[in-house]
């Protein structure tokens, strides 16, 4: 069984169904005391957390966990409505047992959870619950959404380190070259000097449209004819950042499938020149994926994650799925980081991906 992971679990949870009602009325106190000793700590925290990602202080911090909380609270208000309307009925016609969590597993897979994960979820909730004669609902409730929260953060966001250069993967249609331009002006918000490689030289209009969000990001952009070489432009990129003393590079890439032999030989030249040319760099490669396929962009993490060594994942399209439980599989099952979530069109919705305040949002 995996091991609770919040310090609100350091409390005993054998405690008698008598004190489970405090116990889970102290969990938003214990999650603000995490907070504050995060910000008052002399030590970086090392796992999910934001180093590296120019984030200092603690007011940032707080604004931008404001920020994710209310957009993703909107963009999956329909999942969770749906899913708090089952988990009453669910309530209401059984009692702990069996087939009280046979349906729960249900929900969760109705959802998008993957039916491996959500197995596994309800096994924990199962023993938790059963060992300790709880039969409360919300704290059945909160030892779910404590129990989604760490699978999400089994798997710790890369600490990133400047200079630095991005590699985003991924199909065609998923937001790549959208996602970059945010992704660029994220960086430009954190004080960081950015330049983007628009090395998807094969798509029609891919350069202008990268060129388009350079420009709307206030970024610089080094381009080549459309058909050039990918890597010849990725090589020019790298000899650019280097002399002008670049903190991000963020290379775009043509959208290809795994099956494509040729285009995923083409990711591994890139990687190659970018290994040699810059080997002082901290090279990361994130995949993009589009949320609104729900366990279709899990079915695409798992081949690219086989193809290529992915440091991350990048959610597209938040705001606009009614499911997104394939979250959870993808941290629990692929063992692939969530690190930046895109909740809407404007160059400024994408944030951070923030565990606990997406299983708010979710559950």
């Amino acid at each position: 069984m995996r091991p609770l992971r919040s310090t609100s679990h350091a409390l005993d949870l054998s405690l008698s169904r008598k004190y489970a009602a405090n116990w889970v009325r102290c969990r938003k106190s214990v999650v603000l005391l995490r907070a504050v000793i995060y910000s008052t700590s002399p030590q970086p925290l090392h796992g999910r957390g934001v180093e590296g990602w120019g984030i200092p202080s603690k007011i940032q911090k707080q604004a931008n966990t404001m920020s994710f909380f209310g957009k993703i609270r909107d963009a999956l208000k329909k999942t969770k409505d749906s899913l708090a309307q089952k988990m009453r009925r669910l309530f209401l016609k059984n009692k702990l047992g069996n087939e009280f969590y046979d349906e729960l597993e249900e929900i969760l897979i109705s959802a998008d959870v993957g039916v491996n994960t959500a197995e596994e979820v309800v096994e924990e909730v199962k023993e938790e619950a059963i060992g300790n004669k709880i039969k409360d609902e919300k704290f059945v409730t909160d030892l779910l959404k404590d129990i989604l929260e760490s699978i999400l953060d089994e798997t710790p966001v890369p600490e990133i380190k400047y200079p630095c250069v991005m590699m985003f993967v991924g199909v065609n249609g998923v937001g790549k070259t959208t996602t970059i331009g945010k992704i660029a002006n994220w960086f430009v918000r954190q004080k960081k000097s950015v330049t983007i490689a628009a090395a998807d030289t094969f798509r029609a209009a891919a350069i202008d449209q990268v060129a388009v969000w350079a420009d709307r990001a206030k970024v610089r952009i080094v381009k080549h004819e459309e058909g050039s070489d990918p890597s010849a432009v990725v090589f020019d990129a790298v000899s650019s950042a280097k002399a002008r003393g670049t903190d991000v590079l963020l290379i775009d890439t043509a959208g290809r499938l795994h099956v494509k032999e040729n285009l995923m030989n083409e990711l591994k030249k890139m990687d190659r020149v970018v290994e040699r040319e810059f080997p002082e760099a901290n090279f990361y490669k994130f995949l993009v994926l589009d949320a609104t396929t729900g366990q279709n962009a899990y079915a695409q993490a798992k081949v690219f994650k086989e193809a290529v060594s992915l440091d991350g994942i990048v959610l597209t399209k938040l705001d606009g799925t009614a499911k997104g439980g394939f979250v959870f599989s993808l941290c629990g099952e692929l063992h692939v980081p969530v690190v930046f979530a895109g909740v809407g069109e404007k160059i400024d919705d994408i944030e951070l991906f923030d565990a606990e305040q997406f299983v708010e949002g979710f559950i």
